[in-house]
């Protein structure tokens, strides 16, 4: 008992001061938030990165998307154009069907009681049944016209129906990713203002000549045409020639010297002849990350010109800077 009390019996003066002290310290770095200081620009900068990384990838579904949903539309123009004709036909046919024809159809063959009652003389009974039956036969034969060809006219309306509900699922889903960009892209901003106050400034755009080296065709006319971008701001979903984002800048590039590509870095990869490294020539387009979801445009020298994302403008970057996925030549 008496060891317990001596190991837990109160420290001598000095030690409770020292105690207090940084106790103090404690506090007040818990509620000023000193023990919590704010990020450096290499911080907020290595944040906006990493956080670009993962909107990035969006961004490109969301170009492929809209492709999609342009090729639907296209799709479906073309079968209401085919549908058209039989519709008429349709229409005609209904029109042919007499009244007589439909009760026909609905409720069989007319009664030989009601016949005769029609008639007003059992003298023409036979003659009348004569002629309902072949008038019958007759105008059931056209009612199977129109059934048929409105079976067709089903067969082909059911994809349009269907291209339609995709069309609507697809735009409610384009509505919501742009709704989540937009939320991402305002706090990318509201980061960069932060850490560099309201100026915009990046830093030096193009510190070195650009196109760096030049070969002469048309891939250093894409790079010529690229390097003039410079300073432009980056617009998701964008491909000039005032805004532009990674692919479409690319595409606006190669489009000025000629060439077509489309606006997806996955498609862009698939449409270009693979290089190696030590092959590289201006206007060559380089890949990023694993899934390929960021391109620039090489301009010599280890450098390229690309649209990084929503903070900041069209520059020239290395190429080492971001993870290198493969390269690509155009023309």
């Amino acid at each position: 008992m008496e060891t317990h009390l001596r190991w837990t019996r109160w420290p001598s003066r000095p030690v409770r001061l020292l105690v207090a002290i940084l106790g103090g310290l404690s506090l007040a770095v818990g509620i000023t938030g000193l023990a919590h200081a704010d990020p450096t620009p290499a911080e907020i900068e290595k944040q906006i990165d990493d956080k670009w990384n993962e909107i990035e990838p969006i961004i490109e579904q969301h170009n492929l998307l809209k492709s999609q949903l342009a090729s639907n539309q296209t799709k479906q123009k073309q079968l209401e154009a085919q549908i058209a004709p039989l519709r008429q036909q349709v229409d005609a046919a209904f029109d042919k069907v007499s009244a007589f024809a439909v009760l026909q159809y609905k409720t069989g063959r007319v009664s030989k009681l009601d016949a005769m009652l029609t008639t007003g003389s059992p003298d023409t009974f036979i003659d009348q049944m004569t002629m309902l039956n072949m008038l019958a036969k007759d105008e059931q034969a056209r009612i199977q016209d129109v059934l048929t060809a409105k079976q067709q006219y089903d067969a082909q309306k059911g994809p349009i129906d269907q291209l339609v509900a995709q069309q609507a699922e697809q735009e409610a889903a384009l509505a919501k990713q742009e709704q989540q960009i937009n939320g991402e892209i305002k706090a990318l901003n509201d980061m960069r203002v932060k850490a560099y106050g309201s100026s915009g400034s990046t830093g030096n755009l193009r510190p070195v000549a650009c196109p760096v080296e030049y070969f002469g065709g048309p891939g250093a006319k894409a790079a010529q045409v690229a390097c003039a971008q410079i300073g432009k701001p980056y617009v998701f979903g964008t491909e000039g020639p005032k805004t532009f984002d990674c692919s479409g800048l690319t595409l606006y590039s190669w489009k000025q010297a000629g060439y077509t590509l489309r606006h997806y870095t996955q498609w862009q990869y698939s449409d270009t002849k693979r290089v190696s490294r030590a092959d590289l020539k201006p206007g060559d387009l380089v890949f990023f990350y694993g899934d390929r979801h960021h391109v620039g445009l090489y301009v010599g020298g280890g450098w390229m010109v690309h649209a990084p994302n929503a903070s900041e403008p069209v520059q020239m970057k290395k190429i080492d800077s971001e993870p290198i996925n493969g390269y690509g030549r155009v023309a």
